[in-house]
């Protein structure tokens, strides 16, 4: 999984296998997340808003985000909204329309044949390979 900032660039990643969803293994992304300050002190850890999309829409992933103080713009699923009554979440859809820079990113990392395919068995070599690959884009990203 893949963390991105507001333009599209990554700063946070994890690697796991294919059979956990991804809803379990997004609070361990998002503890990959340091942005460093340009002043002293310690890196931040936690960011201003989240957006996914609707593969994420848990109520115990919405708690732990409201519990850390991150404000989330996730939308919901059409039958959760059917069945469940009162008040839906709130849904930022400014917000929600920037993530296509996300979603550039995610395209990216489809550039690289490898990665998609995963011919590595190994976590660990399929991590560097993610790794080179987010260099990698940095640097072009920087050289434009």
């Amino acid at each position: 999984m893949l963390v991105a900032d507001g333009n599209g660039l990554p700063i946070g990643l994890l690697c796991e296998s294919a059979q956990p969803h991804e809803v379990s293994l997004a609070s361990r992304t998002l503890a990959t997340v340091a942005i460093k300050r340009q002043k002293r002190g310690r890196a931040r850890t936690r960011m201003q808003e989240l957006v996914a999309d609707k593969g994420f829409d848990s109520a115990a992933f919405r708690r732990e985000l409201t519990k850390r103080g991150i404000k989330t713009c996730i939308p919901t699923r059409k039958y959760k909204r059917r069945r469940k009554r009162g008040q839906p979440p709130r849904f930022s859809a400014a917000s929600y329309a920037e993530r296509w820079r996300v979603e550039r990113c995610f395209a990216w990392f489809d550039n690289c044949r490898r990665l998609v395919v995963r011919y590595e068995r190994g976590l660990h070599r399929y991590k560097a390979f993610c790794v080179l690959a987010c260099i990698l884009l940095c640097i072009n990203r920087i050289l434009k």
